[in-house]
């Protein structure tokens, strides 16, 4: 049996909508039953792009995740359902049958995702089927993963190497770069994301005598100070530089150097994302 998944790698998500739009056709007004009622126009989103903005300054960054029903392991909403009212599928598909499940308006509360939503008019509630009936009438992937123009979204079955989804895997670093989005939750979901959001220090380095002078190719190291690792760059033809994927709460040291040209270090907190600003470099 096929262990189906969606895998997001995050960087390549625009926000364009596209996997927004094309869901809300599929079940907008079209009933799919077994596994779903057709869908309100207006009040349900079973895929949102939650907007993730950082920085401050001239460094500011915006990431788009895809966030959908997570088809968890250990889904929450099934605890203390009615019999059969949330079942997950053998190919791990999280279902809410739209019979089963009627009236049962609890449901939306428990999912820590907040992904399932109120069909007032069917009186039942909804969310993402990972296209279920399509895969059952023998199509190979969802409306949302088929929509996707930059590729930042595939499906296919995690135990096959050979699917698109375990080749979109391979060639981004394999499993150990993906993960799930909100683990603290315990739920074990089912999709999978890679370069979710984390904390950045960025800033720019300037030579005190030639400051109308980008300064490209300065070296760059970070320091976390609590671990010792380091991780070094060089700034670009701006003279920008920029380190991604920190850990908040972390005390880092940035150290800026260049070929006659005193180093200089600046430590701080990342408890969110910064920017540095100017580091002028003084002759030597």
């Amino acid at each position: 049996m096929a262990r189906y998944s969606i895998a997001v790698d995050v960087s390549r998500c625009d926000g364009c909508g596209s996997c927004w739009i094309a869901c809300k056709d599929e079940y907008c007004l079209n009933d799919h039953l077994p596994t779903s009622v057709q869908t309100p126009m207006m009040g349900q989103t079973w895929l949102t792009l939650k907007e993730i903005e950082q920085g401050e300054n001239w460094k500011i960054k915006m990431d788009y995740i895809p966030v959908m029903c997570q088809h968890c392991e250990n889904p929450k909403c099934a605890e203390g359902a009615p019999e059969g009212a949330v079942y997950k599928r053998e190919d791990g598909i999280v279902i809410i049958d739209p019979v089963k499940a009627k009236g049962c308006k609890d449901l939306v509360d428990k999912c820590p995702y907040g992904v399932i939503y109120w069909n007032e008019q069917a009186q039942v509630a909804q969310k993402c089927t990972m296209c279920a009936h399509m895969l059952d009438n023998g199509e190979k992937t969802t409306r949302c993963v088929e929509s996707c123009p930059t590729q930042a979204i595939f499906f296919g079955d995690l135990d096959d190497p050979n699917s698109p989804i375990s080749k979109f895997i391979a060639e981004r670093g394999g499993s150990d770069q993906f993960g799930p989005y909100r683990p603290e939750e315990g739920t074990k979901p089912r999709i999978l994301y890679k370069e979710l959001p984390q904390v950045f220090a960025a800033g720019e380095v300037l030579l005190a005598d030639k400051k109308n002078d980008c300064c490209e190719g300065a070296k760059v190291v970070i320091k976390n100070v609590a671990t010792g690792e380091t991780r070094e760059t060089a700034t670009d033809f701006f003279g920008d530089f920029e380190f991604k994927f920190l850990t908040k709460g972390a005390e880092y040291e940035i150290t800026c150097s260049y070929e006659g040209y005193k180093p200089q270090s600046v430590r701080m907190v990342l408890d969110r994302a910064k920017d540095l600003g100017q580091v002028v470099l003084e002759k030597a």
